[in-house]
């Protein structure tokens, strides 16, 4: 009768901390457990900004896209998935119509009352900053990785990105010319739309080396003719457009044409997506764009 007290005295001592061991088991499995199903539940992402889907392709996690907006242009195969209309004029029926677990938005997405619908939707939503600098690439694609849940596909992600950038601008500012330069995002009603600071455009012109010549204006205005002759631009940079005429024609237009850029007929017209995206690419595409300033100012030399 005493070994048997005895035993159970000691089971007495001991159940506190096998409970505890039970419940820290439980609650371990059953944490495990959430966070499986919330990878799981994420299966279904949708990309509203073309750095966002290029950075879920870089990520290798496109097989979980299930839409994209009309400015998802790179790589080739996000424009075979759904599309949910043009980030800045999107309809929350139609992004919520594709049904799903999370949402990737760039920052500026619209219009404002279709982002309210989506951000009070039971639906996961991360909006990702827009910053035009090497730093707000490094960040979105670690905002991005994050919201995947991706730690070592972002890291690696991080470190390729980040080293393709410090060579690129190195390589533009050590073969830099000084040429200034003026973005034209549209030439309608009779005065073009240039590029201020503060927008993407001004700062690929700076990092690969050239000066904005509208650098005084802040975000994207309209200048008149005259200003336009003052500023004297070299170089006229635009975006190509899919179906446009011959866009040199920019150069023979008034103010343009009494430019050293109107005279030289030096005129860059790159792909937008690709030179302003903010994104993996950009490395790339701040070497292409230093390249052809190379040849300008070689053929001014040449002229001069």
């Amino acid at each position: 009768m005493r070994v048997l007290t005895r035993a159970l005295d000691s089971f007495s001592l001991m159940l506190p901390y096998v409970a505890a061991a039970l419940l820290s088991l439980f609650f371990g499995m059953f944490i495990g457990q959430v966070q499986a199903e919330g990878t799981q539940n994420d299966q279904r992402i949708i990309s509203i900004g073309s750095s966002l889907t290029e950075i879920v392709y870089a990520l290798e996690a496109q097989d979980r896209l299930a839409a994209v907006d009309t400015t998802s242009l790179y790589p080739e195969e996000a424009t075979k998935l759904p599309n949910v209309g043009y980030m800045r004029a999107l309809s929350a029926e139609g992004v919520l119509a594709t049904n799903p677990d999370h949402i990737l938005m760039m920052e500026g997405s619209g219009p404002s009352t279709a982002v309210d619908v989506l951000k009070a939707a039971s639906i996961k939503l991360t909006e990702v900053k827009e910053v035009y600098s090497p730093e707000g690439i490094l960040e979105k694609i670690d905002v991005v990785g994050t919201a995947l849940q991706l730690p070592e596909e972002t890291k690696a992600l991080k470190a390729k990105v980040k080293a393709d950038l410090d060579e690129a601008i190195a390589y533009a500012h050590l073969q830099a010319k000084p040429l200034k330069v003026v973005f034209v995002i549209s030439e309608g009603g009779g005065k073009p739309l240039v590029a201020g600071r503060e927008t993407g455009a001004h700062a690929v012109i700076g990092l690969a080396g050239a000066t904005n010549v509208f650098a005084n204006l802040r975000g994207y205005k309209p200048v008149s003719k005259e200003a336009l002759i003052a500023a004297a631009p070299d170089v006229v940079m635009m975006m190509s457009r899919p179906g446009s005429s011959d866009q040199s024609k920019i150069l023979k237009e008034p103010g343009f044409n009494l430019t050293p850029a109107g005279l030289n007929g030096n005129l860059i017209v790159m792909d937008g997506v690709y030179l302003l995206g903010f994104g993996p690419r950009t490395a790339q595409a701040l070497r292409d764009l230093s390249d052809r300033f190379v040849k300008i100012a070689a053929k001014s030399d040449v002229k001069s």
